[in-house]
């Protein structure tokens, strides 16, 4: 018998777009061959050398989206406070907040909920649906 995750009931999300989650420390947003296309088809590059050149850098054998020196996504329009790229952005900024590090206990949801003022209210998202996030991108 195979023990429930403390959140079997579900956790709540709704995301505000205040743009949090984009912004700040410098960190990584780790994109695949498939996205990269995806992010390319969207800006209108068709050169995914070109594409790469000015959006992505190579981390070790992985690779990232860009920074601006502020820590802000290249993606990120400061104006508007909105992804220039949501409906092709990568699986790590869809499965937010359900990754590991932020569902591995309570603590970590809480300060998830602290950091992001979307996390802890709005939708509810039942047990299967957060687990299908996880495994998607294991953060």
């Amino acid at each position: 018998m195979t023990e429930k995750p403390w959140y079997h009931q579900g956790l709540r999300f709704e995301c505000t777009g205040c743009g949090d989650c984009c912004t700040g420390a410098p960190g990584y947003v780790w994109v695949n061959k498939e996205e990269i296309r995806g992010l390319a088809e969207q800006v209108g590059e068709e050169n995914l050398e070109r594409f790469e050149k000015m959006y992505v850098r190579q981390v070790g054998i992985r690779k990232s989206l860009k920074e601006y020196s502020n820590g802000d996504c290249v993606f990120f329009d400061n104006q508007t406070r909105k992804c220039k790229v949501y409906s092709a952005r990568p699986r790590q900024c869809r499965t937010w907040p359900f990754w590991d590090s932020n569902v591995r206990d309570e603590q970590a949801w809480r300060e998830t909920c602290q950091a992001c003022p979307g996390s802890g209210k709005g939708k509810l998202y039942q047990l299967a649906e957060i687990e299908q996030q996880r495994q998607v991108m294991r953060v």
